[in-house]
């Protein structure tokens, strides 16, 4: 009767019972058979089938549904189904692997798996700079260990981006792996890149990146755009809100890809206006005016399964002024900086494979274009003989680059190899910067031409499966022509890396790199940018017998990452030592009638050593923490001539000795996200130069340090009828107004004595609706 009636009641359950059915598929839309789903709470559960598919019933009204599948993190969805109903609910599990093990390209020029790769290359994805609201790509490389993206002019705002404690000029930023980010677009191109631009950001950090030549000695940063994945579009609007400072950004994306999937188009477009920000009540502002509009496209076309064809193609148009805030021109206001630019950029790259897919060769042309029309002034007491003679020839300025790069690359797999296999890479580019830039009302005038011809040759020999040896070496004939003074200088480096991955246990990997590098004096940097100081304007000349600087850098780094059913975590430590010989230095030569003038020599050298330490966590995709702190040290082998007014110091200036960053986001189901972010900077060193209204003597203050922590929530609705998503988000960046308090005012003011986060506490909302 007892077994009867047990019977009864099962009968009973499932005569009644709703029905959840649908599909498991892997992240490249792949079956996945047999993966198990249960229902939380319960011992109610089923497998799918060899397809993926599986049926699962259940009286409840709502449930959560967990999928798991070895191999892979498990994934949960609150569902609520109505009585009687059948209702179809798919997941999509994603591999430990491909988190822990994706491809990468920047650190040996050739496809390799992080975990395989025996240089750290590290990567900022586009989720992540949604999540911690990255308008552009300045914004987004400050969550990534060892680097920071340093504000060094009060009214121009122009950023530098610092790797390991090394100066912007040290960093060499790609673009789809080509070095055409030309050195004066170096001054504001981090800003003109938007986010929806971007797919992911490839880092490598240190000397082991020297194989892309000139100034990586720092590290290289590539930024990889959207490429055509599938067909997808989205449209959205943010309003930011920086202490009563507007900021509207209009973002759109659509991706066209045929059923082939031999051929696909991805477009975006990015529209930006932010207001002036005065913080301290001065009628000067210090974050400028930004107009920005950016628009591209990129495509690929497969002519025949080993060939591929990839074409680029972006136009960034910014608006920049700071200064007094006034209407009119800006030779009117009593101090100012205007800058429109026009940048143009684009690359197609062609690749066969041959010898059943062993070898593959790879050509390449690139190019960026960049016209600016600025001005830079301060405006004379008003009704003064010198006013005039400022109205009459105020200092406007016209710029030109012209960044031009082509070249060849051949990979070939040789798997059999003293008993294992072997990628060796040849190749030959050749890059060229044109640079004019001109002031007539300051007789400022650089024209230049550089010029660099590179070869160079990788072996990637995978030893066994615990070891790899990394050899390679570049060869470099850098000329720069200084027409302005008609001077031409040649150098003829030879920069080798090697680097070596050990493998002891399953998951953790032992790396070692030495590498050598060079930077060669180039046409228009950081130093070369014209700021405010003592009441005047401060320019950099290049000494006539300026040398290229040489590099050694080493690195030791562990790393090790643990994924199970639920979990993936890990850490990195990595130790860092470059030393700089003939490093450049600034040195004040004296003043003439327009201000001070500082010369770029070659010191003695300087020493940049630290350790970096990373740690992750990844919980279903539920929980995810990426966090990564830098300790360090930067100093010069003989103490350097900041200020005629002071003694000379060791320490590299504007250099923290800790910084560091950390991401969490929380995601319980498929339409809510909370995004917590903080970004440290340590204590540091800054010249703040005297002048009549702010200070009597030169000084050498010390910042104090400063936590950015900021959030975002967003909740996302399907709208089944229009097979589309509408997501509103909102949040907070620097939550705690952690900004600069101590700023010069009035027209006087030393533009480079800027030290904090780039904005003060700024309130966020947004929308977006797509698929």
């Amino acid at each position: 009767m007892n077994k009867f009636f047990t019977v009864f009641l099962l009968f009973s359950a499932f005569v009644n019972a709703q029905t959840i059915k649908g599909k498991i598929t892997t992240t490249n839309s792949s079956d996945l058979p047999f993966a198990n789903i249960v229902i939380k709470g319960s011992i109610n559960g089923t497998t799918a089938d060899e397809n993926g598919l599986y049926e699962i019933k259940t009286k409840k009204n709502k449930v959560v549904l967990i999928v798991s599948s070895v191999g892979f993190l498990s994934q949960r969805k609150t569902i609520t189904v109505n009585a009687n109903e059948v209702k179809t609910v798919n997941f999509t599990l994603k591999e430990t692997a491909e988190i822990l093990d994706q491809i990468t390209v920047t650190g040996t020029r050739t496809d390799k798996r992080r975990t395989k790769s025996p240089v750290i290359v590290n990567i900022i994805n586009s989720q992540t700079l949604a999540d911690v609201q990255a308008c552009n790509l300045s914004e987004g490389l400050k969550f990534q260990t060892g680097l920071r993206v340093e504000t060094d002019c009060q009214t121009c705002n122009y950023t530098q981006l610092r790797m390991n404690g090394l100066a912007g000029g040290y960093s060499q930023i790609l673009i789809n792996g080509r070095p055409i980010f030309s050195p004066l677009t170096g001054l504001y191109g981090l800003e003109q890149i938007p986010a929806n631009m971007i797919d992911r950001i490839e880092v490598v950090r240190g000397g082991g990146s020297a194989l892309y030549g000139s100034s990586a000695i720092g590290g290289t940063v590539n930024v990889i755009t959207k490429i055509p994945k599938r067909n997808d579009f989205s449209v959205g609007y943010t309003y930011q809100n920086i202490k009563g400072s507007s900021d509207h950004i209009f973002a759109g994306n659509a991706t066209v890809v045929n059923e082939d999937r031999n051929a696909g188009v991805s477009f975006f477009v990015n529209n930006r206006h932010r207001n002036l920000y005065d913080a301290n009540g001065d009628n000067f502002s210090e974050l400028p005016e930004l107009k920005n509009t950016s628009f591209g496209t990129n495509l690929f076309f497969l002519p025949t399964e080993n060939q591929k064809i990839e074409v680029n193609f972006s136009k960034m148009n910014e608006y920049r002024y700071g200064g007094e805030m006034v209407e009119g021109a800006p030779h009117f206001a009593f101090q100012s900086e205007e800058r429109t630019h026009d940048v143009y950029v684009g690359n197609i790259d062609y690749q066969i494979n041959f010898n059943d897919q062993k070898s593959s060769l790879i050509t390449y042309l690139a190019t960026q274009y960049t016209g600016r029309e600025h001005y830079t002034g301060i405006r004379p007491e008003q009704g003064t003989a010198e006013d005039l003679d400022h109205l009459a020839n105020p200092p406007y300025g016209t710029s030109e680059t012209t960044t031009f790069q082509g070249g060849l690359q051949l990979n070939h797999k040789l798997d059999e190899f003293l008993g294992g296999n072997n990628v060796l890479t040849f190749g030959g580019e050749f890059v060229q910067d044109d640079v004019f830039d001109v002031i007539e009302a300051y007789q400022y005038k650089v024209d230049q031409l550089t010029q660099n011809i590179g070869i160079f040759f990788q072996s990637d020999w995978e030893i066994n499966e615990k070891w790899n040896l990394l050899a390679g070496a570049r060869f470099d004939n850098h000329t720069l022509n200084n027409r302005a003074i008609n001077k031409e200088v040649v150098n003829n480096v030879v920069s080798p890396r090697v680097s070596l991955l050990y493998k002891p246990f399953e998951k953790t990997q032992l790396r070692a790199t030495w590498g050598t590098g060079f930077r060669a004096p180039q046409a228009f940097d950081t130093d070369l940018h014209i700021a405010f100081a003592g009441g005047g304007i401060s320019r950099v000349q290049l000494a006539e017998d300026l040398k290229k600087e040489r590099s050694n850098s080493y690195s030791v780094s562990f790393n090790y990452d643990k994924p199970t059913e639920h979990y993936i975590y890990g850490f990195t430590v990595e130790s860092f030592y470059t030393k700089l010989d003939d490093a450049f230095i600034l040195e004040n030569i004296g003043t003439d009638s327009f201000g001070e003038l500082f010369e770029k020599r070659n010191g003695d050298g300087a020493t940049v050593k630290g350790i970096a330490l990373e740690a992750r966590l990844n919980y279903d995709g539920i929980f995810q923490l990426e966090s990564g702190f830098t300790f360090q040290s930067s100093k010069n082998a003989s103490p350097v001539q900041y200020s005629d007014a002071l003694n000379p110091k060791q320490e590299f200036l504007r250099t923290p000795n800790n910084y560091g960053f950390a991401t969490l986001t929380y995601s319980p189901n498929q339409k809510f996200k909370t995004a917590l972010n903080l970004v440290y900077t340590g204590e540091m060193e800054v010249l703040h130069v005297a002048s009549p209204q702010n200070l009597i003597a030169d000084e050498y203050f010390t910042s104090p340090s400063f936590t950015e922590i900021g959030i975002k929530s967003s909740y996302n609705f399907n709208l089944s009828k229009l097979q589309t998503n509408l997501e509103f988000s909102a949040g907070v960046k620097n939550l705690f107004d952690s900004y600069q308090s101590k700023f010069d005012i009035g027209k006087e003011r030393d533009s480079n004595f800027i030290y904090g986060p780039a904005t003060p506490r700024t309130i966020f909302f947004g929308i977006k609706f797509g698929s």
